[in-house]
């Protein structure tokens, strides 16, 4: 049952404290990532944890240009999470997906706050963005997913909105 709640209580986050996630945790944030599903287990995704505060910016002001704005997109979260896949694979973007999934719901049952927050893809379509890959020494067929953002709470809880009709249908 706990692990029941933990998925429905999750919710994103979009206010954020400054405030670090311990390495410990976001080691243990990303090992639940790694053990996402993956077509015929090829493990196609990546994940590169950003905690420097410099690279986490440049990313920010990234993102926020594919947007055409001027705004910080990832709401002051110190820890970043990128999941890039192997393009190669024909199930790269349900395999980052599902990573993506696994990285938000570990971190709910750690006590961390997160957001899912696109745009991955055209950062490291991006001459920039293959550069910061290529100073990581990740060299490879990638495409980015997406950016999994934690950090500490800055808001009150966001309250779940109600279920739309018509959600599940049944063919018994």
């Amino acid at each position: 049952m706990e692990a029941f709640e933990n998925l429905i209580t999750r919710r994103s986050v979009k206010k954020f404290k400054s405030d670090m996630v311990p390495k410990e945790i976001i080691e243990k944030i990303i090992e639940a990532g790694t053990y996402a599903p993956t077509g015929m287990n090829r493990q196609a995704p990546i994940i590169v944890a950003v905690t420097n505060k410099e690279l986490r910016d440049r990313l920010s002001k990234m993102n926020a240009a594919v947007m055409g704005m001027d705004m910080d997109p990832f709401y002051n979260a110190p820890v970043v999470l990128i999941v890039l896949a192997d393009k190669d694979m024909f199930t790269y973007l349900y395999d980052g997906s599902l990573v993506m999934g696994n990285l938000l719901n570990a971190a709910h049952a750690l006590g961390v706050s997160s957001c899912w927050i696109h745009r991955a893809k055209e950062e490291f379509e991006s001459e920039e963005g293959k550069e910061i890959l290529r100073s990581l020494g990740i060299e490879g067929n990638y495409e980015g997913i997406a950016h999994c953002i934690l950090g500490y709470a800055d808001c009150d809880e966001p309250k779940a909105a109600p279920r739309k009709e018509n959600y599940v249908y049944w063919a018994e």
